[in-house]
């Protein structure tokens, strides 16, 4: 069983990481870790994940606590606590499954630099089936996409803080590369004003409203045409599994830096 220690219990992907490890014939929770203060410290993990029993192991708010018992950490919390998490995984050296997004390209680089030290895996998405309409966007950008005109739409709910989603900026950067471009050279967000479109940019439109999981759209428009591929999630189970999925994979991986598309392509 691959001892696994779940970063943000009571957060909403937290609680279903819990929930999809708890289960797991291969997985084993043995601590969680929630950020200072917060009035669940102490009590059983089973009960702050909404498991509706008890695991017998604790929720802490100091990962050095619980950090040499794991053999994994998946971390789905906030920004700042994971750069926190980052550090303490490369100095016990743990593996680290990190889906945490909203990090600045600078934050992003310390975790591929890490890979050098400890199994990490990094992804702002999970989900498996998002993760083949990458592949998919691959495939389309490299045929159509410098004769077409490239739009990424993504939703989420009221409360996702940052945006473009870092999934959307994943799928933009793999389209650049394509195109044989940098995402930051040729990505617009959103449009005012009197002009034509720019040729060779990528735009991104962001939507934020209610309690809508995650939705992904890449148009490819032509002349007379458009080739449209769309991701929609119903509720977050997806990505909670596909983060225990990757905790498995990580565990048996030597030290490296993985994404996703490693486990699709083992």
């Amino acid at each position: 069983m691959i001892k696994t220690i779940v970063i943000g219990p009571r957060g909403k992907m937290g609680r279903l990481i819990t929930q999809i490890a708890a289960a797991s014939e291969e997985l084993v929770v043995v601590a969680g870790v929630a950020p200072k203060g917060r009035d669940y410290i102490g009590q059983d993990l089973g009960q702050v994940a909404s498991l509706g029993y008890d695991l017998g192991v604790p929720v802490v708010d100091d990962l050095t606590e619980v950090i040499e018992i794991c053999d994994v950490i998946i971390d789905f919390s906030t920004k700042e606590m994971g750069l926190d998490v980052l550090q303490l995984a490369k100095k016990y050296k743990k593996a680290l499954v990190c889906g945490t997004t909203g990090f600045t390209s600078a934050e992003k680089e310390l975790f591929r630099n890490a890979g050098e030290e400890i199994p990490l895996l990094y992804a702002a998405n999970t989900s498996k089936l998002v993760n083949v309409m990458k592949q998919l966007l691959q495939t389309a950008a490299a045929a159509i996409g410098k004769e077409t005109d490239i739009e990424i739409v993504e939703m989420h709910d009221r409360w996702k803080k940052d945006a473009p989603s870092g999934t959307a900026k994943e799928m933009g950067e793999l389209i650049a590369a394509e195109l044989d471009t940098t995402l930051s050279a040729v990505a617009t967000y959103g449009r005012e004003g009197v002009g034509e479109r720019e040729p060779g940019t990528i735009g991104f439109h962001s939507v934020r409203m209610g309690d809508t999981p995650s939705s992904h759209t890449v148009l490819f428009g032509g002349l007379g045409e458009r080739l449209e591929i769309t991701h929609h999630s119903t509720d977050w189970r997806g990505f909670a599994k596909g983060a225990c999925d990757c905790a498995v994979f990580l565990a048996k991986q030597p030290s490296g830096y993985y994404g996703v598309a490693d486990i699709l392509n083992k």
